[in-house]
């Protein structure tokens, strides 16, 4: 019922978003040019910002098409190396002859599409094969599929890997973290020739009893029974995944908006300035973030249901009794991984030393294999995006996939 009365919301007010986008685009600089007064740039401003009132639920593009590799520039293609029901493995694929070490990107399925990475691998792929596990939304997949808990993210994760081969690297950001950390412990564990060489895991939930964030708190605050019964609703019939249990994206993008409302409130009162004004640049860099943040992704109600009780609630990894598929998870299993730990100082959804704790929980790991590394003045998102990651994060991950490779 509340995905339906959520669809009938957004079907009601179209016609207004559409009637907006009608206004914006006869009163905007791009119709009227210099021309454009006050007035109309008012109009232009106010029915934009109406018009974009709503939630996408498209995976954008990643938009990817050229990278410099060496100063020079290099053509890049998007191809699905792997289809799966619930994710395809991505690889970017450049066209140059340099030997550069493979890296299988994991993103959060948490709420949004896996472009949210869409700048982590862009520069990333400077330097590295890029490989990135596209997670598809929940009410995309039909029922027949079956369902899909941690225990197949972890599948997923092993599968990609498999496929990409021997010698390859792992990276997660956020949310997989302690997933991408558990496939590779397993991987250890078999043998397997893919186990990834070094693993990066940045600003993610390894620990989530350490230095709690209001995120945490919030996961804490009611039993998992609460979560299933007041955030877990069915696809309408009129996607492929009708019937399928999700918790919906747009209650989950609800929830960050509501922790910094203002803040979004404060960035669209800066875009309708900006249209004001004419700054173009500074607007269309406004409307490239919410595009994105603004597209959100149904979280198949297992994998939400199975995160807030083994990663946020109970702690199974930190607290040694992670099991997958009746196996127990045992980090100590890595040996030869490479580790890397990144976290933000600044940190409000993932708090310093959640993602540390991975260090101590890979105890078989040599100590010249390991290390911790906390960014000065970055969020969560700086962590793997903006100026910090690029000019100052990137480098030290680029030293350790390199040292390890």
């Amino acid at each position: 019922m509340l995905y339906d009365a959520y669809q009938a919301q957004q079907d009601f007010f179209a016609p207004v978003r559409a009637g907006a986008d009608l206004v914006k685009a006869a009163f905007s600089d791009t119709v009227l040019g210099p021309a454009a007064n006050y007035v109309f740039r008012s109009m232009a401003a106010g029915a934009e910002i109406i018009s974009r009132s709503h939630l996408i639920h498209d995976r954008p593009a990643y938009g990817i098409d050229q990278v410099k590799v060496a100063g020079e520039p290099v053509a890049v293609h998007e191809e699905i190396a792997l289809a799966l029901p619930f994710g395809n493995l991505v690889h970017f694929r450049k066209e140059t002859s340099a030997q550069q070490p493979k890296v299988l990107l994991a993103a959060p399925m948490a709420g949004h599409f896996s472009t949210l990475l869409r700048g982590t691998a862009q520069t990333l792929l400077a330097d590295h094969d890029v490989y990135l596990a596209d997670w598809k939304s929940g009410r995309d997949v039909p029922l027949s599929e079956g369902g899909f808990g941690t225990d197949d993210y972890i599948d997923h994760l092993r599968t990609f890997f498999e496929h990409i081969g021997p010698g390859v690297h792992g990276m997660a950001v956020c949310q997989p973290c302690p997933l991408m950390l558990a496939a590779t412990a397993l991987m250890a564990e078999d043998g397997s020739p893919a186990t990834p060489r070094s693993l990066v895991l940045m600003a993610g939930p390894v620990d989530t009893s350490v230095n709690l964030t209001k995120v945490n708190k919030l996961a804490n605050e009611h039993p998992l029974e609460w979560f299933e019964q007041n955030l877990i609703t069915t696809v309408p019939r009129r996607y492929a995944g009708a019937h399928r249990r999700v918790y919906p994206g747009f209650l989950q993008l609800s929830a960050f908006v509501t922790m910094n409302l203002s803040r979004h409130v404060r960035a669209h009162m800066d875009l309708f300035s900006h249209i004001l004004k004419g700054d173009i640049a500074k607007a269309d860099a406004n409307r490239r973030f919410y595009d994105e943040y603004f597209s959100v992704a149904d979280l198949p109600a297992e994998f939400y249901l199975e995160t807030v009780r083994k990663v946020f609630q109970e702690q199974h990894l930190a607290r040694g009794i992670y099991t997958y598929r009746n196996r127990r998870v045992d980090p100590r299993a890595i040996k030869k991984t490479s580790l890397l730990t990144v976290e933000g100082e600044r940190d409000d959804i993932c708090g310093l030393g959640q993602t540390m704790a991975a260090q101590d929980l890979c105890s078989s790991i040599k100590p010249f294999r390991k290390k911790h590394y906390v960014q000065a003045g970055a969020g969560h998102y700086g962590v793997f995006s903006g100026t910090r990651w690029q000019t100052q994060i990137y480098s030290v991950v680029r030293n350790t996939i390199l040292a390890a490779h």
